[in-house]
């Protein structure tokens, strides 16, 4: 019987307005426990106003060798890409 807790990732959103950084991970028996640990290891300075935590195992990531194939359609649709907006000073975290 395998008796390891399973490993948790943990995101961290520093301020609001911002998106959430993976900042590390830690091990915990279940969600709450690694919330909780979360808090007490990546934010005991009061770096966060949000967390995440998601099982290792539950993240599906491309595969670096398919880069060119998988990311190829989107070079062909320009119009995706705000490069033609100007923002406002007062829009800030964009």
């Amino acid at each position: 019987m395998n008796k390891e807790w399973p490993l948790w990732e943990v995101f961290i959103r520093s301020k609001a307005g911002l998106h959430h950084q993976h900042v590390g991970s830690l091990h915990a028996a279940d969600s709450e426990m690694a919330l909780e640990n979360a808090r007490d290891v990546y934010t005991r300075r009061q770096e966060g106003v949000s967390i995440w935590v998601v099982q290792s195992n539950s993240i599906i990531a491309s595969n670096p060798e398919e880069n060119t194939s998988f990311f190829d359609p989107a070079e062909d649709k320009i119009y995706r890409h705000p490069t033609f907006y100007e923002l406002p000073d007062e829009l800030k975290h964009m």
